[in-house]
């Protein structure tokens, strides 16, 4: 009799161009695990009785995008000290019936920064766009890199308050800052500008810093890697400032889920060029 296949999945809303699921794939292919990465794409109404199924489905991990990275915390068991001070969670793992929720977004981001673009993160000035569930988890391990200082605009005023916030309660060594726009954000003194919103995905999408706030000790990061360089990435570009689209995060934060569901060490080179090979298809 043929072992039954583990499932693992991504739950978000709308998920259909993911590249998660040719990631994990091709890692459970290269360490010969019998499991299957899914899409899961469920409607804003259907997320509870989605994961209350989970141990009946037999799903053993998920990852959690957008928008439901905050929006799963109350269904959960038990948080990692890392999502409990984020407040969202990227990672869920089905054990014993029980809902265990961590976040390694800020984790991968961090890794990419350190480990592939060799960029120094003591007493730095960072500015960010968006205080959502990705912003929140890098703003976060940011701060417990040794930030010196960060901005952070979000066009819903409120949730950037209760984000600066949260990370004043946390972090009294570092200074946050809530701009009042995108110009306040004083991205001139900073030395990374981080893009954690959707604008950017689509055509028709404005870019939302003027260019000429872009200089070229900057480093800029857009967490979107699908358009592979959006408006944000060709004007810096130009501006001479140094650029990364959000693949070498999507890497990293889905090398950390894996090692987290599986007690394996995550094959990088192999997951690395699945993202590779499938963003040449998007």
């Amino acid at each position: 009799m043929s072992q039954q296949k583990l499932i693992y999945g991504l739950i978000g809303y709308p998920i259909n161009s993911s590249l998660s699921p040719r990631m994990h794939n091709a890692a459970f292919s290269y360490l010969k695990i019998n499991a299957e990465y899914r899409l899961f794409e469920k409607k804003p109404q259907a997320l509870g009785s989605f994961l209350s199924s989970l141990n009946e489905q037999k799903i053993l991990g998920l990852n959690v995008t957008i928008p439901y990275k905050e929006k799963v915390v109350p269904f959960l068991n038990s948080l990692s000290e890392e999502a409990k001070l984020i407040g969202a969670v990227n990672t869920i793992i089905v054990s014993q019936g029980k809902l265990e929720g961590f976040n390694t977004d800020g984790e991968g981001f961090v890794k990419h920064l350190l480990e592939e673009l060799r960029f120094e993160l003591q007493n730095l000035s960072i500015a960010i766009l968006g205080a959502g569930g990705a912003s929140k988890a890098i703003a976060v391990m940011l701060s417990k890199k040794g930030a010196r200082e960060i901005s952070i605009y979000d066009i819903d005023s409120e949730k950037a308050k209760a984000l600066v916030n949260h990370l004043k309660q946390t972090f009294n060594d570092i200074k946050f800052i809530q701009a009042g726009s995108v110009e306040e954000l004083n991205i001139q003194d900073s030395g990374l500008l981080i893009n954690a919103t959707p604008v950017g995905m689509k055509e028709g999408d404005p870019c939302l810093v003027s260019e000429n706030i872009i200089h070229k000790d900057l480093l800029v990061y857009d967490l979107i890697y699908n358009p592979s360089e959006t408006k944000l990435l060709r004007v810096a570009k130009q501006k001479g400032a140094r650029i990364a689209n959000g693949l070498g995060m999507l890497l990293y934060q889905g090398a950390s889920s894996f090692e987290l569901w599986t007690n394996k060490k995550a094959p990088i080179t192999i997951m690395r060029n699945a993202l590779n090979e499938g963003v040449k298809e998007l």
